[in-house]
């Protein structure tokens, strides 16, 4: 590129018109060909792409979405989004727009109250969203959201069992049926369930699906003992739980729970599982590293955010392919599980 011309746009970021300019072209033939729009002659569009690329120009779509009226934008309005499992469907759907034409913004709200959500909303809206995905883990979340009209399509990825046309979920209670069910088959009868929070939807279902089992098993069972996902949570636990010991296995609802009772049974001077088998939820990527590697069940995010946005597109583009329903996990079966030592 002549010094001139670099020296026509120095000092700010080129627009379109300077891409039109240099290009030969109206900024009309360089919005057509952001666009891909198919009557473009092939050599105009190379010169328009080459000028693009001398300029370094980047499209603004806030612009391309005044003249296309699509901002391409898929917006999630999130809750608890540091936890392994919030945060892992939000790179999921991120990466899954990405390879279908859309990008992705987040609104995080640091608790469950209508203002909280009503800003996220406004924000989001204001960004002139396509779609709306919802990850919130508390039901007080979706009762608020129930009285709040949302004038795009949206995907909740919690199943509350009240909007199910709009709702994507991984099957918690199939999950923690498996890791009971596992439990029982190697020989277990006196299990501890280390459960999530109360007011958490997963935590809920994970517990439900551990007494179903053990009831659907004959197996007796103890009252769960409600925790908050952390490893302290579990380590302290565990340490009550091993005063007693009046048990051979552990489920915690999480990874990181059960990361915190490995710890105490090793406190204790016992070997996981000779003494204590133990068994979590989610295959966090440290799980394969703990010691001994720990059995868990695991969520297929990936498959989840790629749902989750072909199920907004059968929305927003009628041609689009269109999932609903839920994703039942997957055992992961490592070293942390044995037969029972008495």
């Amino acid at each position: 590129m002549p010094e001139t011309t670099q020296e026509s746009v120095r000092g700010r970021a080129p627009s379109i018109r300077d891409v039109a300019r240099l290009a030969g072209v109206s900024h009309q033939t360089v919005s057509r060909v952001l666009n891909n729009h198919p009557s473009i002659r092939p050599e105009t569009k190379q010169r328009v792409l080459d000028v693009m690329a001398e300029l370094q120009y980047k499209p603004n779509r806030a612009a391309r979405a005044l003249v296309t009226s699509r901002s391409r934008t898929i917006g999630i309005l999130s809750a608890s989004s540091t936890h392994y499992g919030p945060a892992s469907s939000i790179a999921a759907i991120e990466s899954a727009a990405r390879t279908s034409g859309y990008w992705v913004t987040t609104a995080n709200i640091e608790s469950g109250d209508a203002g909280s959500i009503a800003d996220g909303l406004a924000h989001l809206a204001a960004q002139g969203i396509e779609g709306l995905v919802v990850i919130a883990p508390q039901v007080r979340v979706f009762d608020t959201l129930a009285q709040l009209s949302i004038d795009v399509p949206y995907v909740t990825l919690q199943s509350t069992g009240r909007d199910p046309e709009h709702t994507l979920s991984v099957d918690q209670i199939a999950g923690a049926r498996i890791a009971t069910r596992h439990l029982i088959e190697r020989g277990h009868r006196q299990i501890y369930h280390l459960a999530g929070p109360q007011d958490w939807i997963e935590a809920e279902a994970r517990m439900r699906g551990f007494l179903d089992e053990m009831s659907a098993r004959d197996v007796p069972t103890t009252a769960p003992i409600l925790g908050d996902w952390t490893a302290d949570f579990g380590y302290y636990a565990g340490r009550e739980l091993l005063t007693v010991r009046d048990f051979t296995a552990i489920f915690a609802s999480n990874d990181q729970m059960a990361l915190g009772v490995m710890h105490a049974v090793r406190d204790a001077g016992l070997e996981i599982p000779r003494d204590v088998s133990v068994i979590g939820f989610d295959d966090i990527p440290e799980a394969a590293h703990f010691w001994p590697p720990l059995t868990t069940v695991r969520q297929d995010f990936a498959e989840l955010g790629r749902r989750c946005v072909a199920l907004l597109l059968g929305d927003i583009d009628a041609s689009a392919p269109e999932y609903r329903g839920t994703i039942v996990p997957e055992l992961i079966v490592r070293s942390s599980v044995g037969a029972p030592a008495f």
